[in-house]
């Protein structure tokens, strides 16, 4: 399998950790994990980038890496607004013209508005420069609510977390869940945020320590075989339905039936590609109940069926 040539297009000052978002996911070797990227860094003038934090990183590429690409990654992009050389817009317009896929994260989605790239599309960035996004190119259709948009060939994140879950989200289009979970494990992450998951810009006040979903998400994990009412959720919890239905609100932005619905669909994912299990027998063991409602939701959620999903993603022969 050839690698997928991932390139980042730096500029000054770069901030490090967004650019560390990309390079965790695509550019890391890990024991036991194929290496499935190759992943490079340029900048349009080679040689010192200072950053935001006051160091310099030495980049000895420019911008002919990106007519390797298969994706461009702009990790951030400052300032915002900020003057862009018509070398890089042409380089970047030329990258997507061929094929590559663009990605920003944060404020790189700036950089995608100024080429054109996010006219009349759907589009987000880091909440507090939502108002700027939209300002400056009134063709972009803004989202600030959630934590990023994937059109396919051009995707967008908002602040430099959902950057990372952004590139997972990436990896398992390109891969399929088993292996991205593979790299979130790595990373001591979820394997999968939802991009219409909502950003929190205005957070409410911290929840108690008992207020905590995840002991409650970690038991239902474990038991979607089981018929897993709002009830028997609000049950072991120990609350009112009600109350659990506002605190899945407020904590993960979803209702908790749209929250089960996504864990089960996720564990049929790595049913269909680890193993060679019947689609009826992985319908029962996710507690979708049937072979004909996991199809129907397969497709609802991924565009696909089980069935094409296996054969494209699948491990086990």
């Amino acid at each position: 399998m050839r690698r997928h040539r991932v390139v980042a297009l730096l500029n000054p000052p770069q901030s490090p950790f967004e650019l560390a978002c990309a390079g965790e996911v695509f550019g890391t070797v890990r024991a036991g994990v194929p290496v499935r990227y190759d992943f490079q860094v340029c900048t349009e003038h080679p040689g010192p980038v200072p950053t935001t934090v006051g160091y310099s990183m030495l980049v000895d590429t420019g911008l002919a890496a990106l007519k390797q690409a298969d994706t461009v990654i702009v990790p951030g992009w400052h300032p915002p607004g900020g003057p862009v050389s018509s070398a890089v817009l042409t380089a970047l317009r030329d990258a997507h013209r061929r094929g590559a896929r663009i990605v920003a994260i944060c404020t790189g989605a700036f950089l995608l508005a100024r080429a054109g790239l996010l006219d009349g599309r759907r589009a987000t960035t880091h909440w507090c420069r939502t108002d700027q996004l939209a300002a400056d190119f009134p063709d972009v259709e803004v989202d600030p609510d959630v934590l990023y948009v994937d059109h396919g060939d051009v995707a967008t994140s908002a602040g430099t977390g959902a950057g990372i879950d952004l590139c997972l989200h990436l990896v398992r289009s390109d891969h399929g869940a088993a292996y991205a979970a593979r790299i979130a494990r790595s990373m001591v992450l979820p394997p999968h945020r939802e991009g219409s998951q909502l950003q929190y810009a205005v957070r409410p006040a911290p929840a108690r320590t008992d207020e905590s979903l995840a002991p409650l998400l970690e038991w239902a994990s474990s038991r979607l075989d089981a018929r897993l009412t709002l009830d028997r959720l609000a049950e072991h919890a120990g609350l009112s339905s009600r109350t659990l239905a506002r605190r899945f609100t407020r904590q993960l932005g979803t209702s908790p039936g749209q929250w089960l619905l996504r864990q089960r669909i996720e564990a049929a994912r790595v049913l269909l590609e680890q193993t060679d299990l019947p689609v009826e027998a992985i319908a029962t063991r996710v507690g979708l109940a049937s072979a004909v409602n996991l199809r129907h939701r397969f497709r609802t959620a991924l565009g696909t069926t089980p069935g094409a999903y296996r054969r494209a993603f699948g491990e086990a022969r």
